[in-house]
């Protein structure tokens, strides 16, 4: 392994800037989230940005392509892909895993998504091992490992060493980026990694897609559904959530196709044309969330779409938790 002393690590990240934008887990305007990294910036090590690092890959609001009218007849040109590598600096598990799972949507052998591969193609992701756990993460329970990064996803391993972090390239694309700061690295042999704690929250989900599908008109969505205020607060802070709406910015003749973040959460999100609602209520709309995440999903990509970070635990102003919905129906089937 590789090793850096941990008061080198700004000129480590200034070295890595020479060749390519590097964003790392900061603080903007008070809010965690990953950004565009600056000298003597202060890192977020402490655990995960409250901001996932979704928006890296899938921007909030992306233009998919220009157009123009001429007549009768319409113009259309393409965006320019994004050229410039990056670097993703300190990646939780978790959240490689919630890469992994947007690569399933948007990289599949179906479709890809020609803007979503290029920004996967050309960024290097490091990720940094937990050397603790919150009260909200159940990572494992979801099948993240915590020992090693899903390595479709993840190019370096970091592990924190107390004074120093350890790098391990987990394929070229890794070995070519630590190389920017070779001179700053160390060689050392017979790393002792710190234990990894077990997550303070532990489920039971061997079986749970099976259990699910029997679920469709079960009781227990009532149990979840009133308390929802369908702000979308959890599917927008969420690793793993995708929905988008597409509309235009028009200006004059010339205009740009948008893809812009939604969420299964909003009333309006199934309206169709002429007024058909097919999910009317908070008890639908609940249904469809969870079940995405830990029925269909896993059904099609055998992998929950929820990666166990605790986001939507913490956040979601009205308290409801994914955790607690799952306990109770594993509850259920015990009896």
């Amino acid at each position: 392994m590789q090793i850096l002393e941990k008061s080198k690590l700004d000129d480590f990240l200034q070295m890595l800037a020479k060749h390519q934008p590097v964003i790392v887990p900061t603080d903007v305007d008070g809010l965690s989230q990953y950004a565009p990294y600056q000298a003597q910036m202060t890192l977020l090590l402490d655990g995960k940005p409250t901001v996932s690092p979704k928006g890296i890959f899938l921007p909030q609001t992306e233009a998919i392509y220009r157009f123009k009218a001429q007549g009768k007849n319409l113009l259309i040109a393409e965006m320019e892909n994004q050229q410039t590598p990056q670097v993703l600096f300190f990646v939780r598990h978790c959240d490689v895993q919630g890469i992994v799972c947007l690569d399933k949507v948007f990289m599949s052998p179906e479709y890809t998504d020609q803007q979503y591969a290029k920004k996967r193609e050309i960024t290097t992701i490091f990720a940094l091992r937990c050397n603790g756990s919150k009260e909200s993460c159940f990572c494992t329970s979801m099948g993240v490992d915590p020992e090693k990064a899903n390595p479709a996803a993840a190019d370096v391993e970091v592990y924190d060493l107390g004074d120093q972090f350890a790098f391990e390239a987990l394929n070229e694309r890794g070995e070519k980026v630590l190389s920017q700061a070779a001179e700053l690295l160390s060689n050392q042999d017979n790393v002792i990694l710190p234990p990894v704690p077990e997550r303070k929250l532990q489920l039971k989900t061997e079986g749970l897609p099976e259990k699910l599908s029997t679920t469709f008109d079960a009781p227990i969505w009532n149990d979840f559904m009133f308390k929802c205020l369908g702000c979308g607060t959890c599917t927008y802070l969420c690793p793993t959530c995708h929905c988008f709406d597409i509309n235009n910015k028009l200006r004059g003749e010339d205009g740009l196709k948008l893809r812009t973040w939604d969420s299964c959460m909003f009333d309006e999100y199934t309206l169709m044309a002429g007024g058909h609602q097919p999910r009317t209520g908070k008890k639908e709309r609940i249904r469809n969330r969870f079940l995405h995440k830990l029925q269909y999903f896993y059904e099609k990509h055998q992998m929950f779409l929820c990666v166990g970070c605790g986001r939507c635990l913490t956040k979601c102003p009205m308290n409801i938790d994914i955790s607690k919905f799952v306990q109770q129906v594993m509850k259920e089937e015990s009896r």
